[in-house]
């Protein structure tokens, strides 16, 4: 059996795990959701929210050999967090997720032209010293959650925090050759706003992975294709040849 370490992006937490953590216990697997510093239940000040320090709370889960899935700015983190401790990782996991090299920051990948159209850069505000983003509700939903159902919506979007920035401006410092070791498997999101599908197949083409599934989802597949995102992960514990086709098409699931 795997154990799953599962790291959410921007402005989230553990809980936008939960819809899916089901499933993977069901097959026996073991899973640890984790709340970054300033995301979810965790009320680390915004001073101290940097990505080393976000890296540092999920090798603090890398106790044992895990598979590590990063979610969206997730993907930036456990990029840093695989480095720092790879010996615990037995394969990295990004859904729709940013892939950066080193020396690479996750501003530095918004700002590709196959970025453009990106809804969260278009929406966000950042203000503040240190810098703090906010992304209101309205293009939350535009931006991430357009896919989901009213019900899913409404139990997703005041869980939300404001994200300190840090993490977004901050360059990986990593040793790409010792990455490239790790077998790394990507779940594309077809109509997201968020992070456009183009700037999805760069990093995908940038970082050769074993696995790709492609989901027809929105930028919150763990609500709007809930259960393929969890088929998919399942599916990455046997690292199964490469799935070129996509995943069944997404039930409506209600989150929570």
């Amino acid at each position: 059996m795997a154990r799953y370490v599962l790291v959410h992006g921007a402005f989230g937490g553990a809980w936008c795990w939960e819809p899916v953590i089901p499933a993977l216990e069901a097959a026996g697997h073991t899973v640890v959701a984790v709340d970054l510093p300033g995301g979810g239940d965790d009320r680390t000040p915004v001073e101290k929210i940097t990505l080393a320090s976000c890296a540092a709370r999920v090798c603090e889960a890398l106790t044992e050999p895990s598979i590590l899935v990063g979610y969206s700015m997730g993907g930036v983190v456990i990029t840093q967090a695989a480095s720092d401790r790879p010996e615990n990782v037995e394969q990295l996991v990004f859904v729709s997720a940013f892939m950066p090299a080193n020396g690479q920051s996750l501003l530095d990948i918004t700002r590709l032209p196959e970025g453009a159209g990106d809804q969260i850069q278009a929406n966000i505000v950042v203000s503040g010293d240190p810098p703090v983003a906010v992304l209101s509700d309205e293009a939350a939903a535009l931006a991430i959650y357009q896919r989901c159902t009213p019900e899913q919506q409404a139990w997703a979007i005041p869980q939300r925090r404001d994200q300190a920035v840090a993490p977004f401006t901050t360059p990986v410092r990593v040793d790409d050759e010792l990455l490239a070791r790790i077998p790394r498997s990507f779940v594309l999101t077809l109509d997201d706003n968020a992070f456009t599908t183009a700037l999805q197949r760069r990093m995908i083409a940038e970082h050769p992975c074993v696995n790709v599934v492609e989901l027809d989802s929105d930028h919150a597949p763990y609500l709007s294709a809930t259960d393929e995102l969890a088929d998919a992960l399942l599916s990455f514990a046997g690292r199964p040849a490469v799935s070129s086709g996509s995943l069944r098409p997404p039930r409506r699931r209600r989150g929570g």
